[in-house]
This record gives structure tokens, sequence and C-alpha cells, in this order.
């Protein structure tokens, strides 16, 4: 797959099948459009391409705080085998104001070459959002592409969306999540020094500060799974402040691995929110804090004794 980021770089040749959207957490229903393209792909011979709308620009216009499901190298990490072009589109100033017949012209057709074009039922474009399916298909043969419009994924009566995501996911449901995406939630990041107290009271642990655009799920403490060196192992969490041994703020995942003991200091790890334990809270004492840690390392063993 070739990454593009930015339109004006995208140099590809010959027709393609495209999908456009936000991608925002390439739920389920993100990946019946993009499985779309890849059959189509196959089928006739030609390029499969994601074209994913990258709303920072807005949002740093509007000052508002920016947060996604989904990291743009998390986005290339889920689609690197799947198609074979990645386009992220920032949403600038410019960009806002191009007409949706402009848009169809000048990059589904113009640049893109599409054969097919692939949307949901809600797909919106151009200036104000005056473009949509309707709009497409009317389009469709002026521009000889041909226009699929997938119907929304559901999950017991509602429409999977980014929005039940973070529902799901502001709730701590964290199975739910899981259902919905279609695969765990989770985080990358680098492990870095701390105090060493773990190590101190016998669990020792090592800290990872999650990307600042990531939304997280609420603080507390989690059943994980964390993947270092390329092996995924068994693991308790806390995500949040550590409000018993500091007062900075920082948020931090302090991971403590089943059945690991090597040094990771300054890897790169993944981490996987599987199941809600309980809320971060402050305790009297490092005394305290360990018969609770205690407690989740040996509830965090039978949970995973139980998915074996």
């Amino acid at each position: 797959m070739q990454y593009i980021n930015g339109l004006e770089a995208f140099s590809g040749t010959g027709r393609s099948a495209v999908t456009l959207g936000k991608f925002d957490g390439l739920h389920r229903g993100h990946q019946k459009l993009v499985e779309r393209v890849t059959e189509y792909s196959r089928m006739d011979g030609i390029n499969s391409i994601v074209c994913s709308f990258d709303m920072e620009p807005l949002y740093r216009r509007l000052e508002r705080p920016y947060q996604v499901l989904m990291t743009k190298a998390e986005r290339q990490m889920h689609l690197e085998d799947q198609v074979d072009y990645l386009v992220d589109c920032p949403f600038t100033e410019t960009f806002s104001q191009m007409s949706a017949e402009d848009f169809i012209r000048d990059v589904l057709a113009g640049l893109f070459h599409a054969d097919y074009v692939v949307v949901g039922t809600d797909f919106h474009f151009g200036h104000q959002k005056r473009g949509d399916i309707h709009m497409l298909a009317a389009y469709q043969d002026q521009y000889n592409y041909q226009l699929e419009v997938v119907d929304k994924e559901r999950y017991e009566g509602r429409e999977i969306s980014s929005t039940f995501v973070k529902e799901a996911l502001a709730a701590g449901k964290m199975d739910l999540v899981e259902t919905l995406l279609g695969y765990p939630y989770g985080v990358e990041g680098t492990v870095e020094h701390g105090k060493k107290l773990g190590r101190t009271l016998g669990f020792p642990t090592f800290n990872v500060e999650p990307p600042k655009e990531k939304l997280l799920p609420p603080n507390g403490v989690y059943l994980e799974q964390v993947e270092v060196d390329g092996k995924w192992y068994n693991a308790i969490g806390n995500l949040g402040v550590k409000p018993t041994v500091t007062d900075s703020g920082r948020m931090l995942i302090e991971s403590y691995l089943l059945d690991y003991s090597d040094n990771a200091y300054g890897k790169q790890v993944k981490i996987r929110f599987k199941s809600f334990r309980r809320p971060e809270q402050k305790f009297r004492d490092v005394a305290e804090m360990k018969r609770h840690v205690e407690q989740d390392i040996a509830c965090g063993r039978e949970f995973f004794a139980r998915l074996k």
C-alpha cells in the first residue's frame, strides 16, 4: 500500500475503485466499504483507493480539541495489506470551499480516474455538504463511473457509526467497542522509565503515554493484552494519572504483564483494552494500593484463564 498525504501528492495512474469518508476507527461499517473496493479492484485489475478526510485542520480553525478513535498511523497499519492507496485528504479551508460538482470532476474523475465509487448512504461532500449519493448517481454516466451505495452495518437494531463507538468507549464497555469495531481497541506508544515503584512492590510495570489525539476509555484499571517484540502478553493496566503516587496529572498507562520479565524500556508496544475492571482511585497509602493491585492481578489471571 502507498500512503499519500494530500490530494496534490497523489500521482497514481490507471483506473480505480475508490471509497471516501472520515474512516475514524475503521469500524465494521467502514470495513464493508473497503471490502467492496478491494473486490472491484481484484475483479477488474484496477487500483483500490481509500480517501480519508482528515478533519484536524477544521478543528484547528474552530479552536476545538481534536481527538479520534484511530490515529493516522493506526489507519495505515489496518489498511496496509488491503488496498493499493490510502490518501489522507486534509480538510483545509480551501478544500472545504470546493463545490460538490468540482469534487466529482476534479477529484473522482480527474485525479482518481474512478471506475467505481463506493460510499455509505449518508455520505456528503463538497461546500456546505451539498453533494450526496443522489448527486453522485446523477453524474455517474457523464464521468464514466459506477456508483455503489452500501447500506449501514447494524448491531442490535442500531446503525454502527463512529458516534456509537465513542458512546460505548466513554462508558468503558470494551466488549461492545470491540464488537462494533471488529477488533480490540487500544493504543501504541513507547515504554518510558518511571519511578520503578512497582518493582519494589513485587509487580514491575512499565509506563506508556498514549497519543494526545487518541480517545480513551474512562480512567481505571483494565484487563489488557500488550504486544512487545511481536509477542502478545496478558496484562493488568491502570489508565490515568496515578493519584496515589503522583500529583502531576499526566495521563499514562501503567501495565503489569503477567508473564513477562525482560526489559522493555524504549520499546514500541501495542496495548489492547480488553475489559474494564474498576475506576482509578486514590488510596490512603502504598500498602493499600498494593493490596488492590494484587487483587487486580488475581482477577486478571482468572479472566485470561477463561479465555483459553
